[in-house]
Formats: C-alpha cells, structure tokens, sequence
C-alpha cells in the first residue's frame, strides 16, 4: 500500500509540474501570460485565423430589434506591445434603424494581434469606442469602456486561435482583472457550416465565454483558409452572425 501512495503521489506530482510548465488556469486551460518577444520572431500563419493585410470581413446579424452590420479589417499598421509588433486590426459596428432608413456607427475598436513562431494568434487588447445615443438616435456621448493593453496594469495578452487545435483544450483569450476575462474552448474540428456566402466543411467550432457574464456564451465556426464565417450568440434567443462578403484591398 505504501509503494502504491508513493506511485500515485509521484504521478500527481509529475501532472502538476506539466501543467506549470505550459501555464494552466486547470487541468486543460491555457493561461494568458508575459511572452518572450524571441517567441514572435518567426510568425507562422494560422489556417483559421489567416487576416492578410487588406482583407475586409463583412459580418450580418439581424435580431427582433435591429439589424447590425460589422466590418473587420486587417490594416498594415503595427503597435509594439511588450516588445512584439502586433497588427491593428480595425473592427466597427453599424446598426440599421428602419424607420429612419440609416445606418449608425455604434461601435469602433482598434484590436492588437500577433501571430508566434508555432502559429498560435495573441491577443494584446484593444482601443474601443462606443457611441451612444438616445432614443431618436441623437448622439449623446462617447465612452472607452473595454479598452485595455498587455502590459498596462496587469493586463496580460492570451491565444485566441490555437495553432493545432485539440477538442476539449480550453484557453484564455486575455486577462484584465474585472475588465477583460474571455475563455475560449475547441469543441470539434468536423463541423459543417451552410450560410448564404457559401458551404464550408471540416470547420472548427469554439466556444466563448467570459466568468464577468456568466450568461453569455458564443459558438463560432472558422473555415480553414477562410477564418470566421459563422457565430451563435447564446444568451436568451439565439443570434446568429453571418459572414456575408470579404473584401481584399
């Protein structure tokens, strides 16, 4: 019995000095962390997160209030963050109001991404603005609120796409105290996805959540060699998010 607790607490031992070793939230997530600028000197490509500079994704949803339209753009601009160059990629929101028969802008965000030398993408934070209004969508007022950096504060960049995803790896997406806490998880790597744009097979599913809002959990679908084309929105009724064009500049 003595040699077996041995074994069992050698084991465990072992377990846990893996899991130090790669930095784990629990058994199988992957923390946010500092990084080593020499981790990004060879940048690989991610097949679901590929983000050429110039490319546009035109993103749809419609809800039982509002129809939204959202654009993402990997621009050429760069921001060192933690002593990585990382890309800008610019993100706004339009929402459609019907009576009106116009668009405005609710939402503008400056993202920061850098991909490593195995072709996992970080996540380095973000510059968001969100615009407010009032009931006759009449500008009222801007705030940042959301707004953070690796680096400022104790905020610590996190993957948001795996370079070799695995079903069941969890990882966090970032990490700013209160602020910006969004877990991700691979669900599978077989899913199949029909929207208007096309059909895309052998896709990978994530799920999205965040311990802030413990309500709100996100499915999403990235084809490879395409990245984004599909996202359920889970909290009350279902929202789904569809990629209706890409744009390359």
């Amino acid at each position: 019995m003595k040699k077996e607790k041995r074994y069992v607490i050698l084991a465990i031992t072992v377990v846990m000095l893996i899991g130090l070793s790669i930095g784990v939230v629990s058994a199988k997530c992957l923390e946010a962390r500092a990084v080593d600028p020499a981790e990004f000197d060879l940048p690989q490509d991610n097949t679901y997160f590929p983000m050429a500079v110039g490319t546009t994704y035109v993103y749809w949803a419609e809800t039982e209030d509002e129809i939204i339209r959202n654009e993402i753009t990997a621009t050429s601009a760069t921001k060192s963050i933690m002593g990585v160059d990382c890309i800008v990629v610019y993100d706004v929101e339009w929402v459609y109001v019907e009576e009106l028969d116009k668009e405005f802008m609710t939402e503008e965000t400056w993202d920061w991404y850098a991909w490593d030398n195995e072709g996992n993408v970080w996540y380095f934070g973000e510059w968001t603005t969100e615009i407010e209004y009032d009931e006759d969508w009449i500008e009222t007022g801007k705030n940042h609120e959301g707004s953070w950096e690796a680096g400022v504060d104790g905020a610590l960049p996190g993957i948001v796409m795996l370079a070799d995803p695995k079903p069941g790896v969890c990882y966090e997406q970032e990490y700013y105290e209160g602020e910006a806490e969004d877990m991700g998880k691979v669900l599978k790597l077989n899913a199949n996805v029909s929207i208007d744009y096309g059909n895309y097979d052998d896709c990978l599913k994530t799920k999205e959540w965040t311990p802030l809002d413990r309500g709100v959990i996100e499915h999403k679908y990235y084809a490879p060699g395409v990245g984004l084309v599909f996202i359920e929105e889970l909290k009350g009724k279902t929202v789904k998010v569809e990629l209706i064009d890409v744009l390359v500049g």
